[in-house]
């Protein structure tokens, strides 16, 4: 058990109040492997991932982290049984719909990037809801990307950046990173400085393309519904361990 507001401590270190990573990134990888290990329908796996994404988010609030970003459905998982597509789906509405009494005390901010216009009806509406009816909390900012894809995020900041030049208000050589990032569903948030994704895989899958051109990644092994509190300390504590470069000396 944590102790919220003290100082963490994990094999003699301990993570540093002062220099939190101000945005996590986290592919929550394993849900279906984790159920299938158990005899258990998929489904089963990512109801206990949802579980585990309130507990976690919860974590990184008391420890004072301003934005988290949860890659919950990409522009690809719409190639997964229809089965699976629907009980994503539906774990997620029930998320939304409970959001206010899940998380109630907790003055988290939630958020959605990605284009919701292929999701139901009922869920955009209930995007749209959840996060007008948080907007004024000021503690973590909860980031869901949905119906999200790096490289179809950069494909429509290409398109807008090309409307704007054709229409007459923006000139091609002005034209820079500031401009594209403007562009961007993640326009309003730093890029993330830390990346964690579970299940042993590596690799971006997609995922933050742009904005994750300096960012530090942590991979483990567990699968995302048996990555704990302790686990995302020890990837921050890693973290503030590393010499961030940024193409210097």
């Amino acid at each position: 058990m944590f102790l919220f507001g003290r100082k963490s401590k994990r094999k003699g270190k301990e993570i540093d109040k002062n220099r939190l990573p101000v945005h996590i990134a986290i592919i929550p990888d394993g849900n279906g492997r984790w159920a299938t290990r158990r005899g258990m329908p998929r489904s089963a796996g990512h109801r206990e991932g949802a579980n585990n994404l309130k507990n976690i988010v919860k974590y990184c609030n008391n420890l004072g982290v301003t934005y988290v970003t949860f890659y919950a459905f990409s522009t690809e998982n719409w190639s997964r049984p229809k089965e699976e597509v629907d009980a994503l789906m539906s774990l997620l509405l029930e998320f939304l719909k409970n959001a206010d009494k899940e998380l109630e005390g907790s003055n988290i901010r939630i958020k959605v990037i990605g284009d919701i216009s292929r999701l139901s009806k009922e869920l955009q509406t209930e995007i749209k809801r959840v996060v007008e009816s948080t907007k004024v909390n000021t503690g973590l900012n909860l980031v869901f990307a949905l119906n999200y894809g790096g490289r179809d995020e950069i494909v429509n900041a290409v398109r807008r950046i090309a409307q704007d030049v054709q229409g007459g208000r923006l000139r091609p050589e002005d034209i820079d990173e500031e401009t594209f990032s403007r562009r961007l569903y993640t326009s309003e948030m730093p890029d993330p400085e830390l990346l964690i994704r579970t299940s042993g895989e590596k690799r971006s899958s997609n995922f933050l393309l742009w904005q994750s051109a300096y960012t530090e990644f942590w991979y483990t092994d567990k699968l995302w519904p048996d990555f704990t509190e302790k686990d995302m300390e020890e990837a921050i504590i890693d973290f503030q361990n590393r010499n961030r470069r940024f193409g210097g000396i």
